[in-house]
């Protein structure tokens, strides 16, 4: 069974080599108009499993795909061309306006895969560029419900009426949100929005050239939603009418030519004599600069230290105007509350002890005198005749 798979493994790899190899597509067009190219699942998937899947199966696949393009011997698209796909259950489009002649080679890829298709697009310049073009906003569009040639050819019925003129082609279709749009929600009824320009070598009708009129400026600029004209809305499907205030006309026989390209010298700079180095800049003075960048913030802070260590240090009161200024009872509660706290400690340090003054019921602190407890109450608790601060307690 082991052997079976890797068989059919290179079968399946050998198979898509020669699928890309002998795959190429030969594509015309012209400089100045649309090229579109949609990239058909059906036609890879089909490809790959008659070389491979076929042979065992018997079983056509419907696979999600997801393709990649790049020119031949490079990492990318030409700077014209531009690729496109939502899902990998969707076709990809390839497409854009080349704007120089010559050969280009596309290789589209399917992910994951060793199968590739090569698009040989030769592109020729034409005699001459459409004079007149339009550019067209569609709001209710998104690129690619635009590309499918079904679709490029109703928008195109529409606008041959709107012009009155059958000689239409389309020259460039972008993306709103390559030129700026916003992102739509994800809802229902937002789209993108496409720009669909065409040109035509006949002038532009009645219709068009109401574009250029005064009126119809100042009221897209006012921001107002100005309404195609009755005798001028040529649109059957309302996905693809047109946004009347965003139409732009383009008469390229009026523009100015592009500049002459620069003439290619030598390379070679001309002889200018010999090289007169400039002279040495005059001498300056930066003790100012010292004084303005150093001296005076030096200055500054040393007069905010000053500051800062006189509200520290030179508004204190001191422990003697403090006691100055206390009762001689709240001093005295306050030395017994320290000596109390001392005898406490001494006593932490050593067992066997006599129980201390302050635990007793009544007690003299003074003489360390001690009564018994039948007698305590006869005895008041500081013995006023013997305590220095007699005169302040009440009475």
């Amino acid at each position: 069974i082991m052997s079976f798979f890797v068989l059919f493994y290179f079968h399946s790899v050998f198979a898509a080599s020669l699928c890309g190899i002998s795959a190429e597509i030969k594509l015309t067009t012209s400089v100045g108009r649309l090229f579109t190219y949609e990239v058909m699942r059906e036609t890879f998937q089909k490809d790959f499993d008659s070389y491979s899947l076929k042979l065992y199966t018997g079983v056509l696949h419907d696979d999600p795909m997801i393709f990649k393009c790049n020119q031949q011997y490079f990492p990318d698209l030409p700077e014209w061309l531009r690729f496109i796909q939502r899902h990998p259950s969707e076709n990809g489009f390839l497409y854009g306006t080349p704007t120089s002649p010559g050969k280009t080679f596309i290789e589209v890829w399917r992910e994951y895969e060793e199968m590739w298709k090569k698009i040989k697009s030769k592109i020729y310049l034409t005699e001459k560029m459409l004079p007149y073009q339009a550019e067209f906003f569609i709001e209710l569009r998104e690129i690619e419900k635009v590309l499918p040639s079904s679709v490029q050819s109703e928008i195109k019925q529409d606008l041959q009426k709107l012009w009155n003129n059958e000689a239409l082609e389309i020259v460039n279709i972008t993306n709103a949100l390559d030129r700026g749009g916003r992102v739509p929600l994800p809802l229902a009824g937002h789209y993108e929005g496409v720009y669909v320009k065409v040109g035509s070598k006949k002038y532009f009708s009645r219709c068009l050239q109401r574009v250029m009129t005064p009126e119809y400026q100042r009221q897209c600029a006012a921001g107002d939603r100005v309404k195609v004209p009755g005798e001028c809305h040529f649109c059957k499907i309302p996905s693809n009418c047109i946004t009347w205030c965003k139409t732009k006309l383009f008469d390229r026989t009026k523009m100015e030519p592009a500049p002459p390209a620069p003439t290619m010298g030598s390379g070679i700079l001309e002889d200018g004599g010999y090289f007169d180095p400039p002279e040495s800049p005059p001498s300056r003075d930066y003790f100012p600069d010292y004084i303005v960048s150093v001296i005076v913030p030096l200055i500054i802070a040393f007069l905010l230290c000053l500051l800062l260590a006189y509200i520290l240090y030179g508004r204190r009161e001191g422990v003697a105007k403090r006691n100055a200024k206390t009762d001689n009872i709240q001093l005295y509660h306050q030395q017994t509350i320290h000596g109390n706290t001392e005898e406490l400690r001494s006593m932490a340090a050593q067992r066997g002890v006599p129980p201390p003054l302050s635990t007793l019921p009544m007690f003299n602190s003074r003489t360390g005198e001690r009564a018994s407890p039948v007698q305590s109450d006869s005895i008041p608790l500081i013995m006023a005749q013997q305590d220095p601060y007699s005169d302040t307690l009440p009475r």
